[in-house]
């Protein structure tokens, strides 16, 4: 209310509404500015590093919500091919929506995984010892009290 009133008191003025008037359409294009046009470049430069960073055995999401995993990108055409579980379906490259899986990250997942491996079996063999000290005891102290109770 009291902006109101002073924008009115302005406008009275004469000399000062001019100013007020050239300020307050100077701060809502600086407003959109910020809130609209900034946020959606910043968006479309990240959706085009995706783009260009595609390659083949990437899973990814479609802008029809079509799941598939890449099977070929050209970059000449800006097309893209998905291997739909055996269904070849070839796609603008803007029509990718995001990617869920890259190939490079399954590469990865499969080297850690053949690496936590190695490290495991160390600790599995370590583990077998040490169940099979624990069985021979169990035997042993079975083994004495069953003489145990023959002898009573």
């Amino acid at each position: 209310m009291n902006s109101l009133s002073f924008l009115t008191l302005g406008a009275a003025s004469g000399n000062a509404s001019g100013y007020s008037g050239i300020i307050l359409i100077v701060l809502m294009i600086a407003l959109m500015y910020f809130f609209m046009i900034r946020p959606q470049q910043k968006q479309r430069k990240q959706h085009q590093e995706m783009m260009n960073e595609l390659h083949k055995g990437d899973e990814v999401v479609t802008i029809g919500r079509l799941h598939g995993k890449i099977d070929t990108v050209n970059k000449e055409d800006r097309t893209v091919t998905l291997d739909c579980e055996g269904i070849y379906l070839t796609f603008d490259m803007v029509a990718i929506a995001r990617v869920v899986k890259r190939a490079a990250d399954e590469s990865k997942d499969d080297s850690a995984d053949k690496a936590t491996a190695e490290d495991d079996k160390p600790a599995e063999s370590a583990d077998k010892a040490a169940d099979s000290a624990e069985k021979s005891e169990d035997d042993k102290t079975a083994d004495d009290s069953s003489t145990d109770d023959e002898t009573k």
